[in-house]
């Protein structure tokens, strides 16, 4: 019984130290922060916003690729879980614009089903549903900003959703 301890013991303490400087180095040899948020960023419509919106994130700086569109997809979520209050908020006061309702539909369909699918396709390295996903959100913020017929008191909303989901479609893209 002590003769198997101390085996175990042995191995462990071995492994332990082979395994231990390979751990720390990987971070030096592969770095995950600044220099992959740069080198994924660039093969994205918007450099800017795709840089500034992962270093916002601390998740970004231990994330693979995969991770990036991960932290973007949670973006285009909040942003439009955000939008969606605002036009809940304004069919209160608006209750008949039935381009707010259509909004509202949008908006639902990108929070329950197209948010959800992007962060499958990047959970489990299935990159075109996360493209797909992501690029059918920015045409659901374009779809509702096209569908007033004159001034849209979701401009900026709607811009913003489309810019950030056309973000994580191209890092899903890198991924194929």
């Amino acid at each position: 019984m002590n003769n198997s301890t101390s085996l175990l013991q042995l191995v462990c303490c071995t492994l332990l130290v082979f395994l231990l400087p390979v751990a720390l180095c990987s971070r030096v040899v592969f770095p995950t922060d600044a220099n992959l948020i740069d080198q994924t960023c660039k093969q994205t419509p918007n450099y800017a916003l795709c840089v500034s919106s992962l270093k916002s994130d601390p998740r970004s700086s231990t994330a693979d690729v995969s991770g990036l569109g991960v932290i973007l997809v949670d973006i285009v979520k909040a942003k439009s879980t955000d939008t969606l209050n605002k036009i809940n908020t304004l069919l209160k006061q608006r209750p008949g614009d039935q381009a707010l309702k259509s909004c509202a539909r949008f908006y639902d369909t990108v929070v329950e089903a197209l948010v959800p699918e992007a962060q499958q396709g990047f959970s489990l390295g299935n990159p075109k549903f996360a493209e797909q996903g992501m690029n059918d959100a920015a045409g659901e913020a374009k779809t509702c900003e096209d569908g007033f017929s004159g001034k849209s008191p979701l401009t900026d909303n709607n811009k913003a959703v489309h810019d950030i989901a056309a973000v994580a479609a191209a890092i899903a893209r890198t991924l194929l």
